[in-house]
């Protein structure tokens, strides 16, 4: 059950905004009035913009906001917030670092007295600023400013706990931020910290992807899991992950053809409605053009497509189809064709799967193509048990809504089929479209079949295929009396192989 003792008896639970409305969804609504936050993560993460745009919130809402800090100025801190639009110089700020007379000055004190003068002088001027301006929000950027002038770990605990009181009884909501340091282990006062805080935040940064969790909410839980975090123009951005809903839904298997009659064929007609397929192949096989062949049928058929472009631009995907037969630019003039391409090097896969949902909600689309596994891939590092979690939740939040999804990914092998996909996501497709590359007699040839279709019947062999300038996609007949193509070492059954 949730831990509500830290509210006065008969208390009840007041959300206030933590001035990023997606930070709010994370902690179900946002941080609870009079209650303590901490917010955590190595330099660099985002903490104090973070507990910025939280006095800034309370500034919007005609609240009075105090901002005690350590490490910069109020000039720094005021002029590098207005870089990012995030305006807190209307806050109250009490500066509890040391200033400029403790370098420039020779005045020497024994260590104890020192730190004794010190944490006196701070302890009355928080509890000065706090009863003149009665706030309503404290962010304490950072709380270890306190730590470096108690004289023990034991002194600081004491400190930290009437600090926490002190600001409870007046319910009074505060953040306070702390830097952790890579590959170290937390001192015992920080796991005493966390203890005491009714809701903490975790910031991290690996490589260039930024990261946000909330492992603890007390009164109103939270969304549990690592979400996409990006600094931006505007300040913080937050990119929860995709959840799907389970809520009921009509079944309809009908199907979408790819407005290619071979094709149509293989596949038994076409995809049908919220079902996932893949069309996996080596490079340079033609996936593309096979995800493009299925946006362009769509739209001819009066529907409408999306599609997502990891691995190269829209001018240039746009010229390929052209050339191939495709009124991709025609498409995209009606609106019944949006592109969108996508850099997965500065995008986190949770941003991705936000924007596809934008995308859904406006275009109320019948298909949907994400063009380029392993650019997705990119997005999170490399790191495959992320990408089946996130391709999972967004794959079934499409389904749920009707829409086909189809995805390229590349094999690794030229030849033959050593898996169906390149990571552990083919339990997600209902259909799976193999192209190779096939030599028989010293020729190479393509070669495009069907090794799974969860909802209906198809043509199980592999088929011959080209792409050409002059006459586009072409299906021609299948590989009769050749076998050993999904081994990668075809073999000639007959003597009419190539008839």
């Amino acid at each position: 059950m949730p831990d509500d003792s830290t509210q006065p008896s008969g208390a009840e639970i007041e959300p206030v905004s933590s001035g990023v409305p997606e930070l709010d969804r994370l902690l179900r609504g946002g941080y609870i009035r009079g209650r303590i936050y901490l917010i955590q993560g190595i330099s660099g993460t985002g903490k104090s913009l973070l507990g910025q745009h939280f006095l800034q919130a309370g500034l919007a809402n005609g609240e009075t906001v105090v901002y005690i800090h350590g490490e910069e100025s109020k000039a720094d801190i005021v002029v590098n917030a207005a870089q990012l639009n995030v305006d807190i110089e209307g806050a109250e700020f009490l500066d509890i670092g040391p200033g400029t007379d403790f370098f420039a000055e020779d005045i020497s004190y024994d260590l104890v007295e020192t730190t004794e003068i010190e944490s006196e002088r701070f302890t009355k001027d928080i509890k000065q600023v706090i009863e003149e301006t009665d706030p309503d929000r404290i962010l304490i950027d950072p709380i270890t400013q306190l730590q470096y002038v108690e004289r023990d770990e034991y002194q600081y605990r004491k400190r930290l706990q009437s600090l926490i009181r002190f600001l409870r009884d007046r319910q009074v909501t505060t953040v306070a931020t702390r830097t952790v340091h890579r590959n170290s282990d937390l001192p015992s006062t920080d796991d005493d910290f966390e203890s005491l805080s009714d809701g903490i935040i975790n910031l991290s940064l690996d490589e260039s992807e930024r990261r946000i969790a909330v492992p603890k909410h007390r009164g109103l839980g939270q969304m549990d899991g690592t979400h996409g975090l990006e600094i931006r123009g505007d300040g913080i951005e937050i990119y929860p992950q995709v959840i799907p809903e389970h809520r009921n839904r009509t079944f309809d298997p009908s199907l979408i053809p790819t407005g290619h009659d071979a094709l149509n064929e293989i596949l038994g007609g076409g995809f049908e409605r919220g079902s996932v397929s893949f069309i996996s192949g080596p490079t340079g096989i033609g996936k593309s053009t096979i995800g493009a062949q299925l946006l362009d049928g769509v739209a001819e058929a009066g529907g409408t497509a999306l599609g997502y472009l990891f691995e190269e631009t829209i001018e240039q995907f746009s010229y390929r189809c052209e050339n191939l037969g495709m009124p991709i630019s025609e498409r995209r003039a009606d609106g019944s064709l949006q592109l969108t391409e996508f850099e997965p090097l500065v995008r986190s896969a949770e941003e991705f799967g936000q924007h596809v949902l934008d995308q859904v909600d406006e275009y109320d689309p019948d298909a949907v193509l994400i063009d380029g596994l392993s650019g997705y891939k990119i997005s999170m590092q490399g790191d495959d048990r992320r990408l089946v979690r996130r391709l999972h939740g967004l794959t079934r939040v499409l389904k749920n809504r009707g829409i086909a999804v189809v995805i390229t990914d590349e094999a690794d092998h030229l030849t033959g089929i050593p898996r169906a996909t390149s990571t552990n996501t083919s339990y997600l497709a209902d259909n799976i479209v193999f192209l190779t590359y096939v030599e028989v007699d010293g020729e190479l040839d393509r070669a495009i079949g069907v090794l799974k279709k969860r909802l209906g019947d198809f043509d199980s062999r592999f088929h011959r295929f080209s792409i050409n300038r002059d006459t586009g996609l072409t299906v021609e007949g299948p590989f009769d009396n050749v076998g050993g193509i999904m081994q990668g070492t075809p073999t000639r059954n007959g003597p009419n192989g190539r008839e």
